[in-house]
């Protein structure tokens, strides 16, 4: 009989959930000074930002893309602080006909900023009124139906494009080469995330020691959302446990109350990670066999569990399936059986057998 997840507010989990959108407001930096970590992408957007303002040009159209969770739609907002220019936010799933995004495209003033997340969830139809929107700042729109039928091109101003995408390679190849820059967003360093804890915690007016804030950082799997979160769920349980002040061994019970282990894996990622092992003598196994599994979308174990426990050197890539690794086992506290590394180049076993 299948085993069943129980569908729940993952803590640890990078998309956004139902109360983080007032979090992420207040939390949010507002300038590139004052954006903490990606230091690469930061000092190319700096450039970027000064020449397109030594110019009095908008800025080349920019795409970011990376796991959920790490500032994208963050570093949309600040370009448009930086520039002085409006931005319209919305998102692909949003976007369901041609005349949507022409609605939003006709309303702009220059240099503004439409920023489209999960830009990869456009539909063929929309990306063709953007190609021309992208290019030559004009949009081709058809009126009226049958013999009747004629073209009607409108001029628009000069605008800059930011997506954001978790699945950069669903991207179709004429909507990624028509964006001039293109940056990937990596996990964050501990230290990274300890700086972003201490501002928030500093905003939140959240009494927080230097080892609360070091270990709430060591479980934050390399993701702002994710540390900002944990933060709030530790400040609850200071203010009723604890006193109200953050300390290591505060944040070490809470933490651990939420099923936090110390590098920051729930139990779900545990499941995928027994589940491989336990069930699949550790690999090779296909994505959708995994998700078959543990009654999960094969989409959302790729998009939201797989970046970080590969990240962490848990699992590999392979092209017989998803394998797990001697740390994976380590981890967990079982035995890695010998001859386990050559397993993943090995012919797979029919079930026939």
């Amino acid at each position: 009989m299948k085993e069943k997840v129980e569908k729940k507010e993952r803590v640890i989990s990078g998309k956004p959930a139902e109360d983080d959108s007032s979090l992420d407001s207040s939390l949010r930096p507002r300038r590139l000074a004052d954006y903490i970590g990606q230091d690469r992408v930061k000092e190319n957007l700096k450039i970027a930002i000064a020449a397109a303002q030594k110019r009095g040009e908008a800025l080349d159209h920019i795409l970011f893309y990376g796991p959920p969770g790490l500032g994208k739609t963050t570093l949309a907002y600040i370009l448009a602080a930086e520039m002085g220019v409006n931005i319209k936010n919305t998102s692909g799933p949003a976007i369901a006909r041609p005349g949507d995004i022409a609605a939003i495209l006709t309303n702009l003033r220059p240099d503004d900023i439409v920023f489209i997340d999960e830009i990869h969830r456009l539909s063929h139809v929309v990306e063709e009124v953007l190609y021309p929107a992208m290019e030559d700042y004009a949009i081709d729109l058809m009126m009226g139906k049958g013999p009747g039928a004629r073209s009607l091109r409108l001029s628009l101003p000069r605008f800059t494009l930011v997506g954001a995408t978790t699945r950069y390679a669903l991207l179709s190849a004429p909507l990624r080469d028509r964006f001039g820059s293109v940056y990937r967003l990596d996990f964050y360093e501990e230290g990274a995330i300890g700086e972003i804890l201490v501002r928030s915690s500093r905003i939140l007016k959240v009494p927080a020691e230097d080892g609360g804030i070091a270990e709430i950082a060591r479980r934050a799997r390399g993701t702002p959302r994710v540390a900002n979160r944990l933060l709030r769920r530790v400040r609850d349980y200071a203010e009723v446990k604890a006193g109200g002040t953050v300390s290591r061994d505060v944040a070490r019970e809470a933490l651990t109350r939420l099923e936090v282990d110390e590098i920051g894996l729930d139990q779900i990622d545990h499941k995928v990670l027994k589940t491989i092992i336990e069930k699949f003598d550790g690999g090779p196994v296909g994505l959708e066999t995994i998700a078959a599994s543990i009654s999960e979308e094969a989409d959302t174990i790729m998009d939201v569990y797989e970046p970080y426990l590969l990240q962490l050197g848990f699992l590999d890539r392979t092209p017989r399936g998803r394998v797990a690794t001697r740390l994976a086992y380590e981890h967990l506290g079982l035995r890695y059986p010998k001859g386990q590394g050559a397993q993943a180049n090995a012919q797979p076993k029919l079930w026939a057998e």
